[in-house]
């Protein structure tokens, strides 16, 4: 029995695992792509699922941590992004870091030599009418122009956003290895995962001073900085207090330097960005100063003294709906139901937060072209917890894009003892019992949802 095609518009995370999630379950799709007919401000390469800010898709500890454990269920999903993460990771202590480009030649190969997966590269300049069939949106928060104006026409403007920050790449063989040094904090992970460039008390306060005086992109009259909290620039950090970036990206805890048997007052750290470890990414320095600024500030950093630059940073536009007024428990569009929306655009944050909507998507929409009932995944799980963010938040004037962390998760208060009584959990025992209740149910649904037997 054949299936009529689905529509994705936008092969980024949401939408390549969108895809995947389908032809598994034997529907076939049509991938509309605007690259390399066109690009948004931020994207580069020709390949799906280009990871344009980090290379990091941060912890991988499913015991004790939200993302990890995000991580692991879509693992027992059956994810194409996690199957792409996990062939192309590179060193990163307990984070996952691929290699960006390995990644997104992995899954790019995947979905193109598929059969049941047809490419159109063009520019979807409006939503799509009904005799489409069934569509998905997937096209991040860098959805283009046009396409975003028809959207917001339909939806009575109802939108929002926020500014995102991109953080430099630096050439390794740049990195002054007389100054700076290979450690994890508290010594986590491979031994060369981090490269760490120590700053004195008396140099620290001298490049926050350099961040607060230098020249940053100006926005356009219309625009009002609303950044997301999660990824904020670092001269936005520096603002908020001189010092800030000691309890954020400059923290130096858990390290110390081997040249001098001390501990530094502060740090930047430069994480492993590709397979070869020829390039390393600033860790927490998404910024908008301008090029110039970026240059002549970062060179200060001891370590960094001579550094070339692969990428500096930049700033983008991020736009997302209001999703839990538009769109129902399955992700559709509830004024044209034929529609759903994946990704950073109905309102989650993160790589991988996207990619797991887009594994939502993918499914919700798989089972109604075979006509089988959805079954939503559980509330209890990292699935159901991000979902009900999107589509359930009671606060809409407040509504912001959202990571998965354990504040959404249905609370776990304590459990019930042997003899009856009532104990209260915290700290990582409680993180525990939210991974672990997480992933018995997450077991549960996939068993129920199942792919076909070919697949199983």
């Amino acid at each position: 029995m054949g299936f009529n095609p689905v529509h994705i518009i936008g092969a980024g995370l949401a939408g390549s695992e969108a895809a995947w999630q389908l032809i598994q379950r034997d529907v076939p799709v049509v991938i509309h792509e605007m690259k390399p007919v066109k690009y948004s401000p931020a994207h580069k390469k020709n390949g799906f699922a280009e990871l344009v800010c980090s290379n990091s898709l941060r912890s991988d500890d499913s015991e004790y941590n939200a993302v990890g454990l995000m991580h692991e269920e879509m693992r027992r999903a059956g994810s194409l992004i996690m199957e792409a993460a996990d062939k192309c990771r590179v060193p990163a202590g307990g984070a996952l870091a691929v290699d960006r480009d390995g990644f997104s030649d992995y899954v790019t190969e995947k979905l193109k030599s598929h059969p049941l997966v047809t490419i159109v590269e063009e520019e979807v300049t409006a939503l799509p009418p009904e005799d489409w069939g069934r569509v998905i949106i997937a096209t991040g928060p860098l959805t283009s122009e046009t396409l975003a104006k028809d959207i917001m026409s339909l939806v009575d403007n109802q939108s929002l956003s926020f500014y995102d920050a991109i953080a430099p790449v630096v050439y390794k063989d740049s990195i002054n290895m007389d100054v700076a040094w290979y450690q994890s904090r508290y010594d986590k992970g491979e031994g060369k995962d981090y490269i760490n460039c120590p700053l004195t008390e008396e140099q620290y306060y001298k490049f926050v001073e350099a961040l607060l005086s230098a020249e940053k992109v100006e926005f356009h009259d219309f625009e009002k900085p609303n950044y997301f909290d999660g990824c904020l620039p670092i001269e936005v950090m520096a603002e908020r207090g001189k010092d800030t970036l000691l309890f954020g990206p400059m923290k130096p805890v858990g390290l110390t330097n081997p040249h001098t048997g001390g501990k530094p007052y502060a740090v930047v750290q430069l994480r492993q960005d590709n397979f070869a470890d020829t390039l390393r990414n600033m860790v927490g320095f998404q910024t908008k100063l301008k090029y110039g600024a970026q240059q002549e500030i970062f060179r200060t950093i001891p370590g960094l003294e001579n550094a070339e630059f692969a990428r500096l940073g930049g700033i983008h536009k991020n736009t997302f709906i209001k999703s839990p007024i538009l769109l129902d428990n399955s992700l559709r569009l509830k004024q044209r139901p034929y529609i759903r929306f994946a990704g950073q655009i109905s309102g989650c944050e993160g790589y991988i937060e996207s990619a797991a909507m887009g594994l939502l998507c993918g499914y919700f929409t798989a089972c109604e072209s075979r006509d089988e009932t959805i079954i939503l995944p559980p509330r209890e799980s990292a699935f159901g917890s991000m979902l009900s963010h999107v589509t359930e938040c009671v606060n809409i004037e407040d509504f912001q894009p959202m990571n998965i962390n354990f504040g959404i998760f249905p609370e776990i208060r304590g459990e019930v003892t042997a003899n009856g009584k009532f104990r209260k959990i915290k700290g990582t025992e409680r993180k525990n019992a939210y991974c672990r209740r997480a992933l018995a149910a997450t077991d549960k649904w996939v068993e129920e949802m199942g792919l076909p037997k070919k697949y199983g």
